[in-house]
């Protein structure tokens, strides 16, 4: 248990330049006092004391903003930056070595049973804003755009942005035309789409020019 909290701890410091200390981390990071309370809810929900579970994941939630069903399953080394808003279902799985932002959620869409929340794979980075809904995988090494609405699978070392989201790097290749997903410049799908039909409208009204001059 102490040796997941001190990798825990070096996570944070490495991923966010403001973490100075790690007795900085373990008092004062929302994330890791969330993640340490979830530990024990799990504990409590796996042998069947689900209603203390319960109260210890609300507890939680109620202290830091972040709320993470007892049912759960989180690997290790898990960063959450900021976290308040975060909402993690109970079907939801999350694999080590993850970086998520604050305003994600990790949730169902209402028309599945059992397995009913997403499975993220290993160093995936989910950014702020992100839904990602219904029992769907974002494979390992991924990343995920801010405000971004995932609905589908996301295969491995992939990015995917927009709502809905849509891959747009596989591989470090690109698919669409799109920058490096940085949580600031990212390029809109749906931008590029209005983009081409307004080149579309100006090509046919130059065309029509055209035809009404004789030309």
């Amino acid at each position: 248990m102490f040796k997941d909290l001190r990798e825990t701890i070096e996570a944070y410091k490495a991923r966010d330049p403001a973490a100075r200390t790690s007795l900085e981390v373990l008092l004062l990071y929302p994330g890791l006092k969330a993640t340490c309370s979830h530990r024990r809810a799990h504990w409590c929900y796996q042998h069947n004391l689900k209603l203390l579970a319960r109260w210890i994941s609300q507890a939680s939630r109620r202290r830091t903003g972040i709320e993470i069903h007892p049912g759960a399953t989180i690997g290790k080394r898990l960063v959450i930056d900021h976290g308040m808003g975060i909402v993690i279902g109970e079907t939801a799985e999350i694999g080590d070595d993850c970086l998520i932002y604050h305003g994600v959620t990790l949730g169902g869409t209402g028309k599945d049973v059992g397995k009913r929340h997403p499975t993220i794979g290993n160093h995936v980075l989910i950014g702020t804003g992100a839904k990602v809904l219904g029992p769907i995988t974002v494979g390992d090494g991924s990343r995920v755009a801010a405000n971004a609405v995932v609905l589908k699978d996301i295969p491995e070392n992939s990015t995917a942005v927009g709502s809905p989201a849509r891959v747009v790097k596989v591989d470090g290749k690109r698919v669409n035309y799109v920058s490096e997903v940085d949580q600031v410049n990212v390029i809109d799908p749906m931008d590029i789409e209005l983009a081409a039909i307004r080149a579309e409208i100006a090509r046919i009204e130059a065309q029509e020019e055209r035809d009404g001059s004789g030309i």
